[in-house]
């Protein structure tokens, strides 16, 4: 483990549901505040650092489609609930003094800046944090695909992707005891496996770009700046 970061520029991608904590619903926001806090140290170490946030702890358009509502409408209801939470990490990192902007994939300029590839790169040169908010833009695509859209687009050397668990697993191990753990993988086994780490699109387009894929646990407080240093416990999908 060396003390200087393994990367100089990475996508963190936080579910929503981390957000929530043990809340049923919303935002938590010391939890925001910790994930803020970890996001600091990463930028302490001058990692650049673009972050996508889910909104499941808000709403879930495929929720809306399984109860015979309208999948784009509901996919549109999801991506909203994304900004809401790119928002409210915004603001916990800007209570730590760390530069933050949102860039929405839909435009609300009252609210945040628009998403472009050149504002953002502009922005990640100034040293500042950048959230992702609205998805991909566009419905059938989930925050995951989002993210290894964005690592793409941004030339991320890393998607981080932060889980209710330390890594991955061949079954829930909350669920399955027995479940194995695995330390590393493909982009090629994580597909043939059929594990349910990214989504089949986010995980396909990661490895078309060459881009690791690692699974760590949102909740443990400074695993971020521990595996950006090279220690930390977490799952590595990479091309071997």
């Amino acid at each position: 483990m060396s003390s200087k970061p393994l990367y100089k520029r990475v996508l963190l991608k936080a579910s929503g549901e981390a957000l929530m904590g043990d809340q049923g619903f919303g935002i938590d926001v010391a939890v925001a505040d910790r994930i803020a806090s970890d996001i600091a140290e990463a930028r302490a170490m001058g990692v650049e650092v673009g972050v996508v946030v889910g909104g499941g702890n808000i709403f879930r358009g495929v929720a809306v489609a399984s109860k015979g509502g309208d999948r784009v409408t509901g996919d549109h209801m999801g991506m909203l609930a994304t900004v809401i939470n790119a928002l409210a990490l915004a603001t916990s990192l800007r209570k730590l003094d760390i530069d933050t902007v949102v860039l929405s994939a839909i435009a609300m300029p009252e609210i945040c800046e628009s998403f472009s590839q050149r504002a953002t790169l502009s922005h990640l040169a100034q040293g500042r944090v950048v959230i992702f908010a609205g998805g991909t833009g566009n419905p059938f695509f989930t925050t995951d695909s989002a993210a290894a859209l964005r690592a793409a687009e941004i030339g991320a050397e890393a998607i981080f992707k932060g889980t209710q668990v330390d890594g991955i697993y061949s079954a829930d191990p909350k669920k399955d005891p027995t479940a194995t753990r695995f330390d590393e993988l493909t982009h090629s086994e994580v597909l043939g496996k059929g594990l349910a780490v990214m989504d089949i699109a986010a995980v396909a387009l990661a490895r078309e770009n060459h881009i690791p894929i690692i699974v760590f646990s949102i909740h443990e407080k400074g695993g971020f700046a521990a595996i950006l240093t090279g220690g930390g416990r977490k799952t590595i999908v990479h091309d071997k």
